[in-house]
């Protein structure tokens, strides 16, 4: 799953080197933490929150097969 966030993040980016991803693992849920640079934010976010809403869909679709709940959460 974080693979899958970085690969769709660097994709949006200006500066794919700074783009980090941080999970944190629960017992049925893993929270993702994305990181890109100050000037990416609102690419990664799109218009009113698009891009963002898109990558969650996305991501709860492949976390299916996993049995598992996925959160993103992008950080400034």
């Amino acid at each position: 799953m974080k693979e899958l966030i970085e690969v769709m993040a660097k994709a949006l980016v200006d500066a794919p080197e700074e783009v980090a991803v941080t999970e944190t693992k629960g017992q049925h849920t893993s929270i993702f933490e994305l990181r890109v640079a100050r000037g990416d934010v609102g690419k990664v976010i799109g218009k009113e929150g698009r891009t963002a809403q898109s990558m969650r869909i996305i991501l709860a679709g492949a976390s299916t097969k996993l049995k598992r709940r996925c959160v993103l959460e992008i950080v400034d």
